[in-house]
């Protein structure tokens, strides 16, 4: 059972940046542009931040792309209080396939899902590390679908092995994920009705 608080720790953390008076580095991993909306809002005022956009998961291609642009456009529209960039990773579907197989037939949610994150989250660690971030995380925490204890059990894991911080977080808290809704809305952006990838596919909302 989690007995961890992670909005707290969070929290504690910010608190620790903000009184040393620095802007540290934060490479932050993100699934698409709507659920990066809140993040980016809450998390700029105290990191310099790089949206890494790395999600080989995504199928068709047409649809990856589509993302991809949204999110792009996105960073250079949202107000900022400290610089956002953008950076877009490899769209290596192989990799993801490799992944993937064996676990084709499992149910979202589950250990298919579980590889597909730390995969992306240990190509975020090695992002930062090669940009001299201190921190790195994911927008991923924000949805009510995903694991937030999962997240970051693998980001600290991964974190302590590329010798980057993770950034452990529960995005959805304090209605973030309604406030990514609201964001969304405003910005007039695409919300996609489903994660992402080809296996997803029959479980659009």
């Amino acid at each position: 059972m989690n007995l961890r608080n992670y909005q707290k720790e969070l929290d504690q953390e910010l608190d620790r940046i903000r009184e040393s008076g620095q802007i540290p580095k934060l490479m932050l991993h993100s699934c698409c542009a709507p659920c990066s909306s809140y993040v980016l809002e809450y998390l700029s005022d105290y990191f310099e931040i790089t949206v890494f956009y790395y999600n080989p998961n995504i199928y068709p291609a047409e649809e990856y792309r589509f993302r991809a642009n949204e999110q792009k456009a996105f960073v250079t529209r949202i107000p900022h209080r400290h610089p956002i960039h953008f950076e877009e990773g490899p769209y290596d579907t192989d990799s993801f396939y490799a992944m993937a197989k064996g676990m084709e037939r499992l149910p979202e949610g589950g250990r298919r899902c579980y590889q597909c994150y730390e995969m992306r989250l240990r190509k975020t660690a090695e992002a930062a590390r090669l940009d001299g971030c201190r921190y790195f995380t994911t927008t991923l925490s924000i949805s009510p679908m995903k694991r937030a204890q999962w997240l970051n059990e693998i980001g600290e894991r991964v974190g302590a092995e590329s010798g980057v911080t993770y950034l452990v977080s529960d995005f959805k808290k304090r209605n973030g994920y309604l406030r990514s809704v609201q964001l969304s809305k405003e910005y007039q952006m695409y919300r996609q009705n489903y994660c992402g990838c080809v296996y997803s596919l029959p479980e659009k909302c």
